[in-house]
């Protein structure tokens, strides 16, 4: 555990916290996540983590701006993807996963190269649906959580595991709010 992996995590709760609130705070907080978690997962060997957090970088500057057009009277409207758009973007997760994985075990020294490669593309197809504001970034987000939790506990990220347990809970609420949102809006 180290100073820069505790900073990391304090940006990641208030991040996630402002996301749960539908709140553009979030996307400062993001982006100072990001920038530090690059440096972490690259000093611990997940390239495709590291790699990953500046995809973000891009990715929470382009949600900033979706979600200040989006925003009507305070609030960001949120809405489903629906059963046929989710089953198509699960389907380009796994597959660009299956991918990643194979490239990042062929071509570096990478720790658990499938694994990591999971989160990791899951991960961008959540901050994707999150940015366009579909209520499903959420189911993503705790398939997310629930792999990066052992991954990142067994690279001896002890405090981001912890982090990313906070993160699940985070999450299920963030379904629940979201949903509530969506119902009160129709």
């Amino acid at each position: 555990m180290s100073l820069l992996e505790i900073l990391a995590v304090g940006l990641g709760l208030t991040n996630i916290i402002l996301i749960v609130r539908r709140s553009l705070w979030n996307y400062p907080a993001g982006i100072a996540m990001v920038t530090l978690y690059f440096f972490i997962f690259a000093q611990a060997r997940l390239y495709s983590d590291a790699l990953l957090q500046i995809f973000f970088l891009a990715l929470n500057a382009y949600g900033w701006v979706n979600w200040r057009r989006a925003q009507s009277g305070g609030e960001v409207p949120v809405r489903w993807l629906g059963g046929r758009g989710l089953a198509v973007w699960g389907a380009i997760a796994l597959a660009a996963s299956l991918l990643w994985g194979l490239l990042m075990h062929r071509q570096t020294d990478a720790a658990l190269p499938y694994w990591d490669a999971a989160v990791a593309m899951l991960s961008v197809t959540a901050q994707l649906l999150m940015a366009r504001r579909y209520i499903d970034n959420w189911t993503f987000w705790i398939l997310v959580d629930c792999l990066a939790i052992p991954l990142y506990w067994m690279r001896g990220l002890h405090l981001t595991a912890g982090l990313y347990i906070v993160f699940l809970a985070l999450s299920i609420a963030g379904l629940i709010a979201w949903t509530r949102a969506r119902r009160a809006a129709a």
